[in-house]
């Protein structure tokens, strides 16, 4: 673990709830990222035009200081923080909630396509999508439904491999090829940028381990929906690597931050809450601006 992770792991906390007091995220991980630097490592990055492409993961659903409610597009957003730690001129986030790889080339509602934010002065672009490709919602709530007449054993795996072979896995590939497209379109709309496919945080515990009542889903089921997981996140590396971009992890230091965890430690939020269900809270979209940052310092 890098010197910037431990020091994160432990005052994420501390800080956020500064920048909660303040009022704002602009210039926290800025403002982070300097006493945890060493002569060793990299100086800050800044980039001059940052847009920021993606769906409710990206856009800070479900938090405060909303810039734009039909997206559910918040200031304490990952690219929010993102923006101000670089210094950015020039920020565009068109993140919205609901968002699909099919909405980087065409309206969602009154909302354009996300690629026009894009242009040739484009330094820097983070995109986090697929969560929506692959049916997030929906497993979601056939997960939580499925729970209830099979507590212990594994109802939403089952129903997803009902055919003989898993569907979400299916959905997951498919997810990857349209992710490589919008890629290709990023790159020849904005050819000087580099581009940051930001992945999914830790849902669930990575041991598998259920958590019922707290969060409703099968016993079985915890470790199937960890592997949903992480094959999206791997999906979305493969796709970056492969389309020249690249690939920033929020899943590793997230782990043991999941929905499962008391409120203290918990950076996604669970089913029944006041703010966006399985979404990364405050603390959680700060961890997925560390990630982003520390991918934007190699």
């Amino acid at each position: 673990m890098t010197q910037l992770a431990r020091t994160f792991r432990s005052t994420a906390r501390t800080a956020s709830l500064a920048v909660a007091a303040l009022g704002t995220t602009a210039g926290l991980l800025g403002g982070f990222m300097a006493p945890a630097a060493s002569a060793a490592e990299p100086d800050q990055p800044t980039y001059d035009n940052y847009v920021a492409l993606g769906d409710s993961y990206g856009s800070g659903a479900g938090l405060s200081l909303v810039d734009d409610a039909d997206c559910d597009r918040t200031q304490e957003s990952y690219p929010a923080v993102i923006a101000g730690a670089v210094k950015a001129k020039s920020f565009k986030n068109v993140t919205c909630s609901g968002a699909t790889t099919a909405e980087m080339a065409k309206a969602q509602g009154t909302n354009p396509a996300q690629l026009s934010a894009l242009s040739a002065d484009t330094d820097l672009v983070t995109l986090t999508i697929g969560g929506n490709d692959i049916g997030f919602t929906e497993i979601i709530t056939n997960c939580v439904v499925g729970s209830f007449s099979d507590p212990t054993g594994s109802p939403c795996k089952t129903q997803y491999n009902a055919s003989g072979s898993d569907a979400i896995t299916t959905r997951i590939n498919s997810t990857a090829a349209k992710l490589t497209v919008s890629l290709e379109y990023i790159r020849a709309l904005a050819p000087k940028a580099r581009v940051l496919v930001v992945g999914y945080p830790s849902l669930v515990p990575d041991d598998g381990k259920a958590c019922r009542p707290g969060v409703p889903f099968a016993d079985g089921d915890v470790p199937y929906l960890r592997d949903v997981n992480k094959k999206l996140n791997q999906a979305l590396a493969d796709s970056a690597k492969s389309a020249g971009a690249e690939y920033a992890d929020t899943y590793t230091m997230t782990i043991g931050h999941d929905m499962c965890q008391n409120e203290a430690d918990r950076w996604i939020e669970p089913i029944e809450t006041k703010l966006a269900p399985a979404h990364p809270n405050r603390w959680g979209q700060y961890a997925m601006a560390y990630g982003t940052y520390n991918q934007l310092r190699k």
